[in-house]
């Protein structure tokens, strides 16, 4: 029984760190991964340096971003920090879509 009395305190401070530590990255992990898994050709981006840019090609792990007029710079994609804007031309579409499937 004194045995259980010295484990406890160890058992609920580890599940304390779980909850609020452990739990909240793993999540945000998760998150920013299904983020990068949907980048798409016309998404605005701002990578983990601060450039902003937008997404001109992706191939395998690689991301070209077009940060001004002529200037292409090649990424990993994990540097990608956060979507700014999603590609409005596939919202034009489906739009489009919705309206001849009424008609």
């Amino acid at each position: 029984m004194e045995y259980l009395y010295a484990i406890l305190p160890w058992i609920l401070i580890f599940g304390i760190f779980w909850f609020f530590l452990i739990r909240p990255q793993q999540k945000q992990k998760k998150e920013h991964q299904k983020m990068l898994d949907e980048l798409t050709i016309g998404d605005k981006v701002v990578t983990i340096g601060g450039i902003k840019g937008k997404i001109i090609k992706i191939k395998d792990n690689n991301v070209r971003i077009r940060v001004s007029s002529n200037v292409d710079i090649d990424f990993v994609k994990n540097a990608i920090s956060k979507m700014e804007e999603k590609n409005s031309s596939k919202k034009k579409e489906k739009k489009e879509e919705k309206n001849k499937e009424e008609e």
